[in-house]
């Protein structure tokens, strides 16, 4: 089973246990709670319709900042050349359950 979740402007594919790294947000207590549920599978290949009240809870397993990424622009010929670094920030937060229609899915 696995749901669809959409946090950041990004969509990601989630089951209980997983551990992912999400664009930094703010967290309570270590616990994030993911409302914007967009589908959900039990099983393989099926689709819920109803999604009324979904919600996926995570915890919180640290905060950091990504590899380092090079952005190089250069215009020929005019001798204009510029370099710039960029260090997107995270967290890593590992997912504990989906709560779908008043069922709820563990690890």
């Amino acid at each position: 089973m696995y749901a669809v979740i959409r946090t950041g402007g990004k969509q990601y594919r989630v089951a209980p246990g997983d551990t992912l790294k999400i664009e930094r947000t703010a967290h309570e207590n270590g616990i994030m709670e993911f409302s914007d549920v967009l589908a959900f599978s039990g099983e393989e290949g099926k689709f819920e319709s109803e999604l009324g009240g979904a919600k996926v809870t995570a915890q919180v397993l640290g905060e950091g900042r990504g590899e380092k990424i090079l952005v190089f622009k250069l215009k020929r010929k005019k001798q204009y050349k510029k370099m710039q670094g960029h260090r997107q920030n995270f967290v890593e937060v590992k997912i504990n359950e989906i709560l779908v229609n008043g069922q709820t899915y563990k690890a």
